[in-house]
């Protein structure tokens, strides 16, 4: 998976088409990302004990990967990634820039 926790992403497909954000958190097995402030869901949560409310909460949840795309470090567009080894090691490289993720 090319895109990692802590990239910042910008969403190209859906409800949250253009916003931008942080990945908070990613699942390589299901290929999802949760993006900080993009789809948000209402959760419903019934009180636990009888002098708590229940309440409504804003939950973030997982998008699939290709519905985003890495922002490039040198010019704040989405690009591509690609790999190039540098002393002995893979390295992540914005395909727009040439610049190291």
């Amino acid at each position: 998976m090319k895109i990692k926790k802590d990239d910042i992403v910008k969403i190209i497909t859906g409800k949250d088409k253009g916003k931008t954000g942080k990945v908070l958190r990613a699942f390589p097995g299901i290929s999802q990302i949760i993006v900080e402030g993009v789809n948000i869901k209402k959760k419903h949560q019934k009180p636990a004990k009888n002098n708590q409310k229940g309440q409504i909460l804003d939950k973030t949840m997982p998008i699939h990967i290709s519905n985003a795309m890495i922002l490039d470090p040198k010019s704040k567009t989405p690009t591509r990634i690609g790999k190039k080894i540098i002393d002995g090691k893979y390295v992540r490289v914005a395909k727009k820039s040439g610049v190291i993720i």
